[in-house]
């Protein structure tokens, strides 16, 4: 406990043991012992018998002298540190020279602690001491561990995996989350509020505003997005930078070649659009990709793969061919959508190139890569013969009987759709993200015409979390499809023709399905419902997840046979006032208000509904 203080020629247990051993007279030995010892005040000493009178012991009194006197010395320590003199660092090594021999003393321990955290570079054998103690190590301040990080890359791994792997099971567990709900969902929390969790904040304060520990984070990062595909770990990069950024670490910022681009991203993340004035300016950004830079494209890519960053160019893309729509112009003539289709490519990609380390982003004619050319002119303008055919036969429906034809909702697909988002990423994004749209403006036709096309698209990504997590939250919208007449047909579309055609193969979609049925199951038809339950029971090898998840299911069902729901009773519309007669008379009509809702439009008013015309609803409705 005392060790070192013989190193600083001040005596410890062990003197006083050998004085006492040694002396004829003990208590003559102990007056000298505790003279030399003790503080060296002469005014003190005549001072001390009052505290015995008060039966204070002399420990109590040491002690409160040693805190009083560890406290200001800390102070003392942090003045200099913070000051202006050019010497400050020359004191503060003096001084560790003196207390380290110290530092294994719980009570001089903070002193050394302190003098350590505040020296820019301590010196190597200390640092070695230290690390090679566990105690020690454990103890000592964030910023004497990032100069032993910096020089230990094993060692930093060892203290950020457990931080890596926390923050993708926290991801995971949102996408599987039992809140189903088209508000609040993955993409609902804003870039700022992500920024504040545990593990990117731990991260950042880790780093610090050492450059070298910044660039092992990224390696770190990089190396297990190739070795998993969890595309988690871009949103981390992206977040980490950005985080960086609030606290204006302008150290690491302005040596980040991606930090402009992603901050710019991140604005666009925040309002889930990218408008014109950010377009060009993220445009200016790739085009500024100089010759022997292209490195850095590497890095772009992976931040155009965060999830974030995806939905956003994916939904601006979607409201981009709004705009076209009401235009009347061709997605080749817009240099925004050329440009969102481009980021997109570059995201999608961003595996195959950090993999390859080919960085390199192809392109044709300069504006966009050829495989997006082929999105723009082949596959967008399949997708728009669907919103034609929802259109025309949403139109018919609205005709007076007398002028409707034999017109019936197609149920087949253009081949070109189809080849599109099983062969081309991109296509695939922005079809998954079309199914969405549709399902946000509550299209069943539509929604069942598309799902069994689902079934087969690029590398599964129909079955992919974030598009099941989104996909059962715009689903709740059609609750009440579940159990219409004609909720079988809904049922089948969802389920036979989607879902359950890999929920067997992959557990995730079998997590989701049960997550919707959590949700949905009063509202899907008895006799369905008990199908699926035979379905859906988990075989033994399943997770806990799934088991619980079915379980849960299980229960909701069984309580809800033993004491069904209410029937919603109309709102009352008693306001408590007096009932007050009012006489027939000519003016007062006398066709109950119901029949005259539901009573046919006249000829006139036909014809007047007619020429104000309707806009397709699939894509031009403003989100």
């Amino acid at each position: 406990m005392f060790a070192g203080l013989p190193e600083l020629g001040i005596s410890n247990g062990e003197d006083l043991k050998e004085t006492l051993t040694n002396c004829t007279e003990p208590l003559k030995a102990i007056d000298q012992f505790q003279m030399e010892n003790g503080i060296l005040l002469p005014t003190l000493q005549s001072a001390l018998p009052f505290l015995d009178l008060h039966g204070t012991p002399r420990l109590e009194f040491h002690q409160s002298v040693f805190d009083e006197l560890r406290e200001k010395l800390m102070e003392r320590v942090a003045t200099i540190a913070e000051g202006k003199d050019e010497d400050r660092y020359v004191k503060l090594e003096e001084l560790l020279e003196k207390s380290f021999p110290l530092v294994k003393m719980p009570s001089i321990q903070p002193i050394v602690m302190q003098v350590l955290k505040h020296l820019p570079k301590v010196p190597e054998k200390k640092l070695k001491q230290v690390m090679a103690d566990k105690e020690l190590y454990k103890v000592c301040a964030v910023e004497v561990k990032r100069q032993i990080w910096q020089d230990n890359q094993a060692l930093f791994g060892d203290e950020v995996s457990p931080l890596l792997k926390q923050y993708i099971v926290e991801k995971e567990a949102a996408l599987f989350s039992s809140d189903l709900s088209i508000l609040h969902n993955f993409f609902s929390p804003s870039p700022k509020t992500r920024r504040q969790g545990e593990v990117v904040l731990k991260l950042t304060q880790m780093i610090g505003k050492n450059v070298k520990l910044y660039d092992m984070v990224l390696q770190f990062l990089r190396t297990l997005f190739l070795r998993t595909r969890n595309v988690h770990y871009c949103t981390l990069r992206a977040e980490l930078l950005m985080s960086l950024h609030d606290l204006d670490i302008s150290e690491i910022c302005s040596v980040d070649p991606c930090h402009k681009f992603s901050w710019c991203l991140d604005a666009c993340i925040r309002e889930k659009f990218v408008d014109a004035k950010r377009a060009r300016e993220l445009q200016g950004f790739l085009d500024g990709v100089k010759k022997g830079q292209e490195q850095v494209l590497g890095d772009l890519s992976m931040i155009l793969c965060d999830p974030f960053a995806c939905n956003t160019l994916v939904l601006s893309t979607v409201r981009n061919l709004q705009e076209l729509l009401s235009q009347d112009a061709l997605p080749r003539d817009s240099p925004e959508l050329l440009l969102l289709l481009r980021m997109l490519s570059l995201g999608q990609g961003a595996w195959d190139m950090i993999d390859s380390q080919v960085f390199k982003e192809p392109r044709m004619a300069g504006l966009v890569f050829h495989q997006d050319l082929e999105v723009v002119t082949r596959f967008l303008p399949a997708m728009m013969s669907i919103v034609v055919d929802d259109y025309t036969f949403t139109v018919e429906q609205k005709l007076p009987s007398e002028e409707k034809t034999s017109l019936t909702y197609p149920t087949t697909l253009p081949e070109t759709f189809s080849r599109y988002i099983q062969e081309n990423r991109v296509a695939c994004e922005i079809g998954l993200y079309y199914v969405l749209h549709i399902a946000k403006q509550r299209n069943k036709n539509a929604l069942q015409r598309l799902l069994p096309a689902l079934v087969d698209t690029y590398n599964d990504m129909a079955f992919g979390d974030i598009f099941l997590h989104l996909l059962t939250g715009h689903l709740t919208l059609l609750s009440d499809e579940f159990g219409s007449k004609q909720g079988g047909e809904f049922c089948t579309a969802v389920f036979d023709n989607f879902l359950l055609t890999s929920f067997s193969s992959k557990e995730n979609v079998h997590r989701h399905c049960l997550r919707l049925l959590n949700h949905l199951h009063q509202k899907v038809l008895v006799s369905y419902m008990e199908t699926l339950m035979k379905t859906l029971e988990p075989p033994k090898q399943s997770s806990e997840s799934v088991k619980e998840l079915y379980t849960l299911l299980k229960e909701k069902l069984e309580a809800s046979k033993k004491s069904p729901p209410e029937p919603e009773e109309a709102p009352s519309l008693d306001l408590g006032l007096h009932p007050v007669t009012v006489p027939s008379t000519p003016s007062t009509p006398t066709t109950p208000l119901r029949e005259r809702m539901d009573a046919p439009a006249t000829r006139e008013q036909q014809q007047q509904s007619r020429s104000h015309g309707d806009r397709p609803q699939a894509l031009c409705h403003k989100d």
